[in-house]
């Protein structure tokens, strides 16, 4: 099943299954679905229009976290322990889940994250506190950590 969503940072496209979301991934070239939709991908979508538009810090949606490899599902776990508002490297996820050795792995992994915006991977930043990578663009980055206002970007503790 597949819905979409028209965010700030362009169209989501949520697809789900059994009861669980598995994945939201922005693609513009996508065409709208019709139909209705189950109670979870209908909770997805509210729970997105909260994050964008009402401030919305926390989401309950079942997530399919079982796809992937198995490194790569604890680094989408890790992902979901971001809290709202705060940011974090890619070095301090792969001490968390691996070694510190593992931060290239820890960055493929966040870059190929199948939850936009609900595994938070807008929030992971360098080590030195900079803007770096996102697979939607650095300025949708910049937009999603403006919208959460976050405290903690950078060596300043200041976004930008």
């Amino acid at each position: 099943m597949k819905t979409y969503y028209n965010s700030p940072i362009g169209r989501l496209v949520i697809t789900g299954s059994m009861n669980k979301i598995m994945s939201i991934v922005v693609d513009e070239t996508s065409r709208d679905f019709a139909g209705q939709l189950p109670d979870y991908m209908r909770l997805c979508v509210d729970e997105l229009d909260g994050y964008f538009n009402k401030g919305l810090e926390r989401f309950t949606v079942d997530l399919k976290l079982e796809q992937g490899t198995l490194f790569q599902q604890k680094v989408w776990t890790e992902l979901l322990n971001i809290p709202y508002g705060r940011t974090t490297t890619y070095l301090k996820i792969a001490e968390k889940v691996s070694t510190k050795n593992a931060v290239r792995a820890v960055g493929r992994c966040v870059g190929n994250n199948p939850f936009a915006i609900i595994a938070p991977c807008h929030r992971v930043i360098g080590t030195d506190g900079s803007l770096t990578g996102f697979a939607y663009g650095l300025e949708a980055k910049r937009l999603l950590l403006e919208l959460e206002k976050s405290k903690l970007y950078g060596k300043q503790f200041k976004l930008f």
